[in-house]
């Protein structure tokens, strides 16, 4: 016959409580049901980063790296509000199978980062991180009320921020281009003034214009911010040439007629500036002596016969340049929010012969899915062989194609949700400051004739790229020796691991593929669950028929509360005795006894 035990009699008791709140719903806009999108971590609980779904087609062809995205919910700035959100958004590294490696999305509360990526362009050849810092919904006066840029070293840390220092009322979302030397950076324009309308026909009329334009910023310390160039199209770039503002195009208030829309730069050895506007479909060579035009490269005004089409690009770079011809690097979006020029968005490598004016195509990637990335989007060349990465955008869908236009690999994010603005790959090595991340929990699992204890542990390093294994220890004190429990092999952002017995105070050591220790946890004591789990099942308890809570029912539920509130003083008082009689010879035999300690669902290190 069944024991009746006094956790069990608790548990009927409790099922005689009156229920006085109904169950939590969900917020608002979000399915409260699943979020199996988002990876969740014992050691970092309030960061939700966003899981990938990844195809590998050509696994021995993908090259080495980490991917660099930063996912944002929605393009603006949000309002502020009370409500507690966990970070989810921000910059983000995740290695070549989608396992996270870092979440810097708590680094900035949750502000939207935009082209977030390593830069190797100092002397010293330490790579840094860079990205753009989105202004915030309300300017408050502190620097990075409008944006600002921010540089950070191998370890997370801020080396450098770059604010807005001359007219613009913002840090323009689009390009942080730390250029050779890493003295300084280029970032693109935008200004909204009254403009006539004449270029459109219609002198008569006045309307807010957003002109747009290539700005080069100083690096240097004590000039951080300091603009050393500035160009403006509304001097060199007429109201006509846009395609996306038409003769027809009523005037505009507010933001005004965005009848260019730069949203790329990057500058040439010989100092001048290469400019990509989406709304002229044109790439610009602009003269960083006078700021004159030197060639336009698409659009209504091309100066180059040219054997391929594109619109809407981005992302236009240099891969080289000598006295007769240039190599360009760009996204063909060929659509925009409202129409398509090409029925799929391409990446895509030209050759320029600058002296007799013409351009050909010499590799296209077309997008995997045969869709169209209406807005945002890059493209990276990885070596020189012509080995392609490149960020479509829209649920950060990103692809890495051979020099021959093999996709060898795909990936999106499993949330459709969340969009990155560009996606990079490069290698890195991080090296975080603080140590790695320990939870430690202690389980009991009773039955009839006995009570079977398991610790488990949770070990996680942000940002460490070279851990290979990890270590786990107990320990008498927190001071006493620490004896090796065992090891596994680090295969997620989260490493798991469970040994017998209740170990009082615990730590975790990173160890590289070499066997070298990278770092230590801090010494963790172990977090007891508060009541045991009874091993038996219980029987299904029959529905019960709603009814009111009347007087009577109150009173009953109250004394059977109070009943269950001392039975439970009871145990506690009980619990706390037995430990005390038994830790006084419990840690006497650890050092003696681990090897009884069994580490389970583990494996050695390989």
């Amino acid at each position: 016959m069944r024991r009746v035990t006094l956790f069990s009699l608790l548990l009927s008791l409790a099922a005689w409580l009156p229920s006085t709140h109904a169950q939590p719903s969900a917020p608002a806009g979000f399915d409260g049901s699943r979020d199996d999108d988002l990876l969740s971590f014992v050691t970092m609980p309030n960061t939700r980063a966003i899981k990938f779904n990844v195809t590998q087609h050509h696994p021995d062809r993908i090259s080495p790296g980490y991917w660099f995205v930063a996912p944002y919910w929605y393009f603006e700035a949000d309002p502020p509000d009370g409500k507690f959100m966990p970070c989810q958004v921000g910059p983000h590294i995740y290695d070549g199978d989608g396992t996270l490696v870092w979440a810097g999305s708590c680094l900035h509360h949750n502000r939207n980062v935009f082209d977030f990526k390593p830069v190797n362009r100092w002397p010293d050849q330490r790579t840094r991180l860079s990205f753009i810092l989105q202004r915030r919904y309300v300017d408050d006066g502190t620097p990075s009320s409008k944006g600002a840029a921010y540089i950070l070293n191998d370890r997370y840390e801020v080396e450098a921020e770059v604010p807005v220092t001359n007219d613009l009322e913002r840090f323009d979302l689009h390009e942080f281009n730390v250029l050779a030397g890493g003295q300084t950076a280029l970032a693109v324009s935008l200004r909204v003034r009254d403009m006539p309308l004449t270029d459109l026909g219609r002198p008569e009329e006045t309307s807010r214009v957003a002109s747009g334009g290539v700005v080069e910023i100083d690096l240097a310390a004590g000039r951080t911010g300091q603009v050393l160039f500035d160009w403006d199209s509304r001097e060199h770039i007429p109201l006509h040439e846009s395609d996306h503002v038409l003769p027809s195009s009523p005037a505009e208030g507010g933001g005004g007629l965005d009848y260019i829309h730069v949203n790329a730069a990057d500058k040439s050895p010989d100092g001048d500036y290469l400019m990509s506007a989406r709304y002229t479909s044109t790439l610009y060579l602009i003269s960083g002596r006078d700021g004159r035009i030197l060639w336009r490269l698409g659009g209504k005004y091309s100066d180059f016969a040219m054997d391929f089409t594109f619109s809407k690009q981005h992302n236009a770079r240099f891969v080289s340049v000598n006295a007769t011809h240039t190599v360009l690097s760009f996204l063909n979006n060929a659509s925009d929010d409202f129409t398509n020029q090409e029925p799929t968005s391409a990446a895509l490598v030209v050759l320029l012969d600058t002296v007799h004016r013409t351009a050909t195509l010499l590799r296209r990637f077309p997008r995997p899915d045969g869709g169209l990335s209406r807005m945002r989007g890059n493209f990276q060349l990885l070596d020189e062989a012509g080995q392609g990465f490149v960020g479509w955008s829209e649920q950060g869908y990103h692809s890495e194609h051979a020099p021959d236009g093999t996709v060898v690999m795909e990936a999106r994010f499993a949330s459709p949700r969340f969009n990155s603005y560009r996606s990079y790959k490069f290698p890195f090595r991080g090296d975080p400051p603080q140590p790695p991340a320990l939870v430690a929990r202690a389980f009991d699992r009773r039955d009839d004739e006995s009570t079977v204890s398991t610790t488990v542990f949770h070990v996680s390093w942000n940002g460490a790229t070279e851990v290979a294994h990890w270590r786990f220890y107990a320990r008498a004190h927190p001071a006493a020796a620490p004896v090796l429990l065992g090891n596994v092999t680090k295969r997620d952002f989260e490493s798991r691991f469970a040994a017998r017995g209740v170990l009082d105070w615990v730590s975790a050591e990173a160890v590289d593929r070499a066997g070298r220790s990278l770092g230590w946890s801090a010494v963790t004591r172990t977090q007891r669950t508060a009541a045991a789990r009874p091993s038996a099942v219980a029987p299904p308890t029959p529905a019960a028929t709603p009814r009111p809570a009347g007087p009577l029912h109150t009173v009953n539920g109250a004394i059977v509360g109070a009943a269950l509130l001392a039975c439970l003083a009871t145990i506690a008082g009980m619990l706390v005795f037995k430990r005390f009689v038994r830790r006084s010879y419990r840690y006497s035999r650890l050092a003696s006894a681990h090897k009884d300690i069994i580490p389970l669902d583990t494996e050695r290190a390989d």
